[in-house]
């Protein structure tokens, strides 16, 4: 084979490894991955992004491999480890949900549904709330730029033409997904004291003054008093929630 083509070849091979691995975490992460983000612009960006981390990470690459099938392993590999980072960002997200449904049914708001466009499915009207405003503050504050630390990261980590080790991925997701259900209990534990209290006091309520309908009367006072009690919590349980986010995104680049 020419020199040339040779190295076109190479370079292109290169590419399209890089492509595998960035699309697939591109496709998972927060914003840039939702289900209202057309999939052209998510593809674009996702090409514009390998176009620039490309030059840094060609000279991590092997050689171009000789066989259709090592070919295809290589490209197999490449995708389950970004799949498996962008799995796990996006199992963060996730707390949120857990939080905005636990606030939902303590409050009188768990039957308010609406469509969450991080996960594209129904969920609780304040968890989609809770994931739009996360989401605004991680770009706002410059956060996002960890996700892009996050990809460059990946190669110290998973070297390219290696495939992740598959026990140490799923213990990694096992972990992200209990360290994401508990700091969705976490944020909304003060409205678990407050359903526990206002339950109580409305049972008591209800065991003195049997005849008054308590649930239609109390109702809008649950619903007005768990608004008001969330907002006062809810700019610190986004500042909790993207402190928390930005800690597991240092786990890849390797910062403290």
């Amino acid at each position: 084979m020419p020199a040339l083509d040779l190295f076109l070849a190479e370079q292109s091979f290169g590419f399209m490894a890089v492509f595998a691995r960035v699309g697939a975490m591109v496709m998972l992460f927060p914003a840039i991955g939702d289900q209202n983000v057309p999939a052209r612009f998510r593809l674009t960006f996702a090409l514009a992004l390998s176009g620039v981390l490309a030059p840094a990470i060609l000279p991590m690459m092997p050689k171009l491999p000789d066989q259709p099938l090592a070919l295809a392993a290589l490209m197999g590999g490449e995708i389950l480890t970004g799949l498996t980072i962008g799995l796990t960002t996006r199992l963060v997200m996730s707390a949120l949900q857990v939080a905005g449904s636990t606030i939902a049914m303590q409050t009188g708001l768990g039957f308010v549904q609406a469509v969450d466009p991080t996960f594209g499915a129904q969920g609780a009207l304040l968890g989609t709330f809770l994931s739009l405003t996360a989401v605004t503050f991680i770009f706002a504050t410059g956060l996002h730029a960890l996700l892009f630390g996050a990809i460059l990261a990946s190669y110290d980590h998973f070297a390219p033409g290696q495939l992740p080790p598959i026990d140490d991925a799923a213990k990694f997701a096992v972990d992200t997904t209990a360290a994401s259900f508990a700091l969705g209990v976490q944020i909304s534990a003060p409205f678990l004291v407050f359903g526990l209290v206002f339950n109580a006091a409305a049972g008591i309520v209800n065991k003195l003054m049997p005849q008054i309908q308590v649930f239609f009367i109390l109702m809008p006072l649950s619903i007005l008093l768990g608004l008001g009690l969330f907002m006062v919590t809810l700019s610190a349980s986004i500042i909790w929630f993207t402190e928390h986010f930005a800690d597991h995104l240092k786990m890849f680049i390797g910062a403290g």
